[in-house]
């Protein structure tokens, strides 16, 4: 793969020839370093790379969350999920919460080192820290840039307890530096697979890796003794949420060697909720009214289908040995990989 060396020159040429003049920067990113991948898989994205001032983040207390601090080297995201709850964060950036924030990506390079000076700071006291919380940590350009390695190996050495959700595959580069932090502090390693119908994958989620990939994924992970959760989010109204879908997806989880599942039905906060609506309008018009009666209080549906919907998956858990993920939580890994027979679904 070959980045292009700095796609914002003065006068709009790279040393290597002609080449388009860069898009602007955006306001609240001045000092950022434009670059551009002149792949096919990277066609039309662009690459804002900045020096942020901090890393670890504190969360709001009004957040519906189970911990307070996370790390987030990235702001935008590649996989293109039409109802991503970090839409909105990008018009922070003065960029839009649509097209622009699946092709343009800020990516903060000074990560590693941020990350090892705040835990070395005096007023840090070990607290756990989450990933993919916003938007996914190992998203493509992860592969370009290797700043999780850099991460995972500071928290290793201060031992922070922390933990990781993604969808991307590319977590699989780094499974030997997760379970050697996991030898000395507790890990938590998340897979996000809503479904396994690949018909709505590629249509809701066209820039992630497909479900079953993600399943290999958390093979592979439990069989090097990590005890997977798996949210199992969203589940999408009129697509995803029959008990045919939800059977076929929990049964999926649970042959993959999932220690649990945590169902999570959409919600569609402002941003996500204008981006899936224009979506859902253009594919499956038939399903508008029915989005309409479910969100039209605000960014969650009601409370009884909620509940409805998380039976059902409970009842799928319950007929395939799963329990309930418990956020964040993972045990030690031993310095070996026990044999797959020698792991067990609580």
């Amino acid at each position: 793969m070959r980045w292009e060396r700095l796609s914002a020159p003065p006068d709009g040429i790279v040393p290597d020839g002609p080449a388009p003049a860069a898009p602007p920067l955006p306001l609240a990113l001045p000092d950022a370093v434009v670059r551009t991948f002149d792949t096919p898989g990277f066609a039309g994205m662009t690459f804002y790379e900045v020096r942020a001032k901090s890393i670890i983040n504190k969360v709001p207390g009004t957040s519906r969350v189970p911990f307070q601090w996370t790390i987030n080297p990235y702001r935008g995201c590649t996989h293109a999920c039409q109802y991503c709850y970090a839409r909105k964060s990008h018009t922070y950036l003065d960029l839009d919460a649509g097209r622009d924030f699946d092709s343009k990506v800020v990516v903060k390079v000074n990560a590693g080192e941020l990350v090892r000076r705040e835990l070395a700071a005096p007023r840090w006291r070990g607290a756990h820290i989450a990933m993919g919380t916003n938007v996914d940590c190992y998203q493509r350009a992860e592969g370009r840039y290797r700043l999780m390695p850099q991460i995972i190996a500071a928290l290793r050495d201060f031992a922070n307890p922390f933990s990781i959700l993604t969808k991307g595959t590319l977590i699989l580069r780094d499974l030997d530096l997760l379970r050697a932090a996991a030898r000395v502090t507790r890990v938590g390693v998340s897979f996000s697979v809503g479904f396994v119908d690949e018909a709505v994958w590629r249509g809701v989620e066209s820039g992630a890796p497909s479900p079953r990939r993600r399943l290999d994924a958390v093979r592979a992970f439990a069989d090097a003794g990590f005890e997977v959760g798996v949210l199992m989010a969203p589940i999408l109204p009129g697509l995803t949420d029959t008990e045919e879908s939800i059977d076929r997806t929990v049964a999926a989880i649970a042959a993959a060697g999932a220690a649990g599942v945590t169902p999570l039905p959409l919600h569609l906060r402002p941003g996500a909720r204008e981006w899936y609506a224009a979506w859902l309008a253009r594919e499956h018009p038939r399903l508008v009214p029915r989005h309409r009666e479910l969100f039209r209080s605000g960014s969650y549906s009601p409370k009884e289908y909620q509940r409805e919907v998380t039976a059902r998956v409970r009842l799928a858990a319950r007929r395939y040995g799963l329990h309930r993920a418990e956020s964040g939580e993972a045990r030690q890994v031993p310095d070996a990989p026990p044999e797959p027979q020698q792991l067990t679904l609580l």
